[in-house]
């Protein structure tokens, strides 16, 4: 059982995904940085100075957040779209490449008869 493991904990794919959510977890507190810091302030000097995580409403005693979901909404978006932009990059990435691998390869033998059947054919017109 542990050799299974072993073999499991060192595939490509375990790693690679391990990878990911280290990377992930980093990058989306540099996106909620720049949401807090960076983007909700610029936003505030057009709508009038307001900081979207102090926006509360009150009803009956409840507190309602709306800044803070505001905030989570934009870091969503900015998320959303890196990774949009990733996958685009790296699908037009690998389908170059397989579309490179996949390439037929033609034997001379063949590409050399192809061209003796071209010369008759334009022979016989």
């Amino acid at each position: 059982m542990i050799k299974e493991f072993k073999e499991f904990i060192s595939r490509g794919n375990v790693i690679d995904l391990a990878v990911g959510v280290i990377i992930g977890g980093a990058f989306t507190s540099i996106v909620k940085s720049l949401v807090d810091y960076l983007i909700n302030p610029f936003i505030g000097l057009f709508i009038g100075g307001i900081d979207f995580s102090d926006l509360i409403f009150k009803v009956n005693g409840a507190t309602f957040k709306v800044g803070s979901f505001i905030n989570a909404v934009i870091n969503f978006l900015i998320i959303a779209f890196v990774v949009f932009l990733l996958v685009k990059f790296v699908n037009k990435f690998l389908i170059r490449k397989k579309a490179e691998e996949t390439a037929p390869v033609v034997a001379p033998e063949v590409e050399l008869l192809e061209e003796i059947r071209d010369l008759l054919k334009t022979q016989e017109k």
